[in-house]
């Protein structure tokens, strides 16, 4: 009896220290609703707060909470998914391919050339590089929605970057996964043309079968439908882990197969989880890292950021001209993809494991957080720079 009351008395107090920790989350994102930018940032800075070295550290399981962080991570990307169709994505992959490769080489150069200046190895140097590369696909989309840009004539651009890029990482991930774990040339090799194969496989089986699938699960109710969705989303990510491809990448192209009402239906119906867990995950992130350890991050994450801008303005420039998009429009493209987020976190976490994962897990956190506030800011305020040589097109 006495073990019975201890064990409710301990559930208590986790009850209670999560009820806050969530109410307090609440708070930031109506804070940041009513500034006009993501509530990522704010997030993080709740992370720290709450974590080992913060101000008022939490007692509660890091399994249970990593793994409520790793739904988060799949719950974003399956809802991107849900953002396409499947001719959205051919026309993406006709057609932005070559702004994707300029887009990886003005962001992935700069954080891979700055680990090597920082004196860290060559594995943590391509994982910053990845951080640097990778645009935040929910802080864009966002971004998108709230300023009522959705029907632009250069938000395709902004979508064809974003999927390229995470079709990009179905790649990415497991060559560096692989040099994380100190595979040789060979077993990465493998890795790669596995994953790649897998990806094309389920890429496939989404455009030729997803109208099917869609169809199977328009009769059902919205419960039947949220339980199958999350279902097979976790089981299609899963599946892609075992086989060392991003499970993120497993999520995607879940929300890709859906298509018609149950697409639309499917959104509404995650958008609230996705909320949820999504906060979960970013507030794991930082609550594994030292507060302390981030004033030293600090300077060469700004100097990245700035960076970091200037690349994605690139990008956006480039993508836009090859469709003949005005200079404003590709300045709003580019704009809408400074902020990096989810998938930069899960590049370095990867990494924390390594010799400089420390200090990389750091200087993600405030490039991150840096980013994800200058991004929609900027993208907010695109329309105010000068007209002088500007179509507004």
């Amino acid at each position: 009896m006495t073990i019975v009351a201890a064990a409710s008395g301990d559930a208590a107090l986790l009850f209670i220290e999560i009820g806050a920790v969530a109410l307090a989350l609440s708070l930031l994102a109506r804070l940041a609703h009513r500034l006009g930018i993501t509530a990522i940032p704010f997030y993080l800075l709740a992370g720290l707060a709450v974590g080992q070295g913060g101000v008022a550290p939490l007692d509660v399981s890091e399994d249970f909470i990593s793994l409520t962080a790793e739904i988060g991570v799949l719950l974003l990307l399956l809802t991107l998914g849900l953002e396409y169709t499947g001719e959205e994505l051919r026309y993406g992959l006709r057609t932005g391919i070559g702004p994707g490769l300029a887009d990886a080489v003005f962001n992935f150069t700069p954080g891979f050339v700055a680990g090597l200046l920082l004196g860290w190895g060559t594995t943590a140097a391509l994982l910053l590089g990845g951080v640097c590369w990778i645009s935040s696909s929910g802080v864009a989309s966002k971004v998108l929605t709230d300023l009522d840009r959705l029907g632009n004539r250069e938000t395709p651009t902004v979508l064809n970057l974003l999927v390229i890029e995470d079709l990009a990482m179905a790649a990415y991930l497991p060559v560096v996964a692989a040099v994380v774990a100190g595979r040789g040339l060979g077993a990465t090799t493998a890795t790669v043309v596995l994953a790649v194969v897998v990806v094309v496989l389920i890429l496939f089986v989404a455009l030729r079968w997803g109208a099917q699938l869609s169809g199977m699960l328009a009769g059902g109710s919205d419960e039947a439908l949220l339980l199958a969705v999350f279902g097979l989303t976790l089981l299609v990510a899963g599946l892609a882990q075992q086989v060392e491809v991003s499970a993120a990448i497993g999520a995607f192209l879940v929300g890709l197969a859906l298509s018609g009402s149950v697409q639309a239906r499917a959104g509404a119906l995650v958008r609230p989880l996705r909320d949820l867990f999504a906060a979960i995950f970013f507030l794991f992130f930082s609550f594994q890292i030292d507060p302390g350890s981030l004033a030293g991050a600090l300077v060469p994450a700004t100097a990245l950021v700035v960076v970091g801008i200037a690349g994605k303005l690139g990008s956006g420039w480039v993508a836009g001209r090859a469709l003949g998009i005005g200079r404003r429009g590709r300045l709003r493209a580019g704009s809408a993809l400074v902020a990096r987020g989810e998938f930069s976190i899960v590049i370095a976490s990867l990494g924390v494991a390594t010799a400089d994962g420390g200090d990389l897990a750091a200087l993600a956190a405030a490039y991150v957080l840096l980013s994800a506030v200058a991004g929609p800011l900027l993208a907010k305020y695109a329309e105010a720079v000068p007209a002088v040589g500007l179509r507004r097109a």
